[in-house]
Parts: structure tokens; sequence; C-alpha cells
């Protein structure tokens, strides 16, 4: 679910104004885009009103509605500013989480190049702007130019998993669902960053908690589709994300159409809630995909969780069990 974003910037000449990156879009750290999806109406087999991102089977809906989507989100943008007799690269980080940040650069003309293509790497605070180093003119004729790309992801490299306790059962007390999925059982968990991830089955509308205090800096809010082709459903997938305090953060995937409560920037109580579970996104059935994650070095990696049980026992989560909230 949580991805790195790559960046290329044109060949520019350098002026006395910053040039701004246009960036592209990713599922977990990305700018939104606007876009349409299609609700359908129709009478279910019973007379009852069917509300569906899918057709029914004859194509014969008695309404299809446009629903415009699109979340804006945070940033990280790297711009370039002439400092007179140097030029400066300046990190934006608009996130409510710390990134890290990797510059390279593939052409330089009428500048010092770097002492080192290969370190270039920093951790941006949340919310910063930092200037991430600064190359002197060369005394020539030749203009100042600079070509390079760059690559991000959110948290902090140096970041341990230290829950304080085991994991509240995100869902409401005394409820009980169904594990579908959950290490070492990677039927579709195939990337590092999914590995132990949870997939809890359980009725669309179902009322979603935090397992964790946390900041929440990532959300989105506002897709309705859902299906089995990972790379068209995927990124319609609803998601809040939430940073804890030792630098993890929790993801919480394919979350019902306009119910999330929280935006970035929030501070949540564990417990609290935050959303109401879907079937959006990459999915065959409506469930929540519950994983914590950390930055292992500008990749994205899961971390085993257990959850509390009863009397403050410790829960092992496993495929085919039922889980309780306590």
């Amino acid at each position: 679910m949580a991805k790195s974003i790559k960046m290329a910037t044109p060949w520019h000449t350098l002026t006395a104004l910053s040039l701004a990156l246009v960036l592209a879009v990713a599922l977990t750290i990305a700018a939104g885009s606007v876009s349409a999806q299609s609700l359908y109406k129709y009478r279910g087999e019973n007379g009852e009103w069917i509300y569906s991102d899918r057709p029914p089977d004859d194509g014969d809906a008695d309404e299809v509605r446009a629903l415009q989507t699109g979340s804006t989100k945070g940033t990280v943008d790297v711009a370039v500013a002439d400092a007179g007799q140097n030029v400066r690269f300046i990190a934006t980080n608009r996130y409510h989480v710390p990134i890290q940040l990797q510059l390279r650069f593939s052409r330089i003309s009428g500048l010092a190049r770097p002492k080192s293509d290969d370190d270039l790497t920093w951790i941006l605070p949340p919310s910063s702007d930092t200037v991430l180093l600064s190359l002197a003119k060369q005394a020539s004729s030749t203009a100042a130019k600079a070509e390079y790309e760059y690559e991000y992801i959110a948290g902090d490299p140096r970041a341990a998993h230290r829950p304080g306790s085991p994991y509240r059962v995100p869902f409401a007390i005394a409820a009980n669902f169904p594990i579908t999925q959950a290490y070492p059982d990677v039927v579709t968990h195939k990337t590092v960053d999914s590995y132990h991830a949870v997939d809890i089955a359980m009725p669309v509308g179902t009322d979603i908690f935090a397992a964790r205090d946390g900041i929440v800096f990532d959300v989105s809010s506002d897709n309705f589709e859902g299906g089995l082709d990972p790379t068209r459903d995927g990124p319609s997938a609803n998601i809040v994300q939430i940073l804890h305090d030792d630098g993890t953060y929790a993801l919480y995937a394919h979350l019902n159409w306009n119910s999330i409560r929280v935006k970035p920037g929030d501070r949540v109580a564990r417990g609290e809630y935050i959303a109401d579970s879907g079937n959006t996104g990459f999915s065959s059935g409506p469930h929540l995909h519950f994983a914590v994650l950390r930055n292992a070095g500008l990749k994205t990696e899961s971390v085993p969780i257990r959850f509390e049980g009863a009397n403050s026992s410790t829960v092992v989560p496993a495929t085919g069990s039922v889980l309780t909230a306590y």
C-alpha cells in the first residue's frame, strides 16, 4: 500500500526565480487528482434498492450517478533558487510526518558538483522547508544548469517498533469478526509492505476505531469503486494513515465511501472512532486491511503486530481465527 515516489526534473537553466516541480501522483504519498466514478442504483432480487460501483448483470440500472472524487493531500517538492554565487536546492515537506528524501543528479553544468552523489539523503521534519545543499556557480561562460531526480517516503528510518501495549482491536468492544488473511499466509500480501498486514472480514459500515494513539497524516476519503484489478482498483482504496510516537504508522484501508471523520494533522486517541469499513480499492469483499508500517530506508515494510485479548492477554492474528475486541 505504501510506496516511495521518484520525481525527475527537466533540464533547467537556473534563474533568480525558484523553479517549482510538477509532481506525479501515487497511492499513499501523493497529491490527489479529481476524477469521476459511477454509482449504479437498481433493484435486487427481493425488490430492495442496491447501490453499487458495478452495474447489474443485465446492465439495466434505474439510475447512474457520476460521483466526483479526489482528495487534496500533502506534497513533497524540491525547488531550486538562485542565491547569488550559489544555487540552493530546497525541499518543502507538507506532510505531518517526517519524510526521507534522496536526491540524485544526472547532469550538472556551470555548477560545482556535490561531494558525493551517493549520500544525498535527508530526513525532512514534518511541515517544513529545508535547504538541502548549496552548489557554487563556476567562473565560466556556461549557464548554470542541473538535471536531477528525487524519491521520498514517509517515516524516519531510525524509527523502531515499540508499542507500549498490544494494539486495540480496531472495531467495537465485544464485537467479533473473522481474520481472512494474516502472516504467514500471503495470498495477496506478497510484498514487504503487506507481509504482516491483517485482513478482517466485516460488513460495509462497521465502525472502525484507532488501534493506537497517533497523528493522522494521510487520508483518502471519497473513492467509491472496488474490484479485483490491482492496477486499476488499488489506487481507489479509501485509507487513513496514523503516525505513532515511535515513528511507525498504521494503515487502515478499504474504508467506506465518504465515512472518514479525521483529517491530516488530527491527534487521535486509542479507541477513537475514525471511519467506517468498506469495500473500496483492490478488494474481493468487504473487509478492513490493517497494517503497521515503518520506513526501512527508502522502502516501506510491515512489522508483526499483536492485539489485546481478554484479561489483557496478547493475541497473535492468524488466518481463520475470530478476532474479538476487548
